[in-house]
């Protein structure tokens, strides 16, 4: 193998495997999958953002790549929450709660429409920014489970047909 195509390999590979890891961090991967603390999972930069809200109350875990919790000592963030149906926004300071944990609270409400943007700002980091619709993933697992429970329903009324 010449120099050239040992060369285009490797950069043939470096591609692939940088499109499976982008790939692994798409919205749809992390709502597949059980978060570490009940929260929606995004990717954003180097970090992984868990949010687990409730009206009026926001934490965000910060994490790596890895899941493995990042300090978030000496950074902040901020949330916007907003809601669809009355498009107001509020916005809430996030302050340091734990190693990991960035904490905030305010007056407001979540429904499975609400749209929360998570900014985070790390010492000698870039601030980074992610989107949640927190309900929006439960509301659609218990719709998915409840046709599942009718389709399993129906189908046990119908098992006499296969005793013929």
């Amino acid at each position: 193998m010449t120099t050239g195509c040992v060369t285009t390999f490797l950069f043939s590979a470096a591609l692939a495997s940088m499109s499976l890891l982008a790939s692994a961090h798409t919205e749809e991967f992390f709502d597949s999958r059980p978060s570490p603390h009940g929260g929606q999972m995004r990717m954003t930069g180097p970090y992984h953002l868990e949010l687990v809200s409730r009206d009026n109350e926001i934490v965000v875990y910060v994490m790596d790549h890895a899941d493995s919790e990042l300090s978030v000592n000496g950074g902040s963030g901020k949330a916007i929450i907003q809601s669809s149906k009355t498009r107001t926004k509020t916005s809430v300071k996030l302050e340091q709660a734990g190693d990991n944990i960035l904490k905030g609270s305010g007056d407001f409400s979540i429904t499975p429409e609400t749209v929360i943007t998570v900014f985070v700002t790390l010492p000698e980091q870039e601030a980074y920014a992610a989107s949640f619709t927190p309900l929006k993933l439960k509301a659609k697992l218990s719709n998915k489970a409840k046709v599942t429970k009718r389709q399993v329903d129906s189908s046990e009324g119908h098992s006499h047909h296969m005793q013929h």
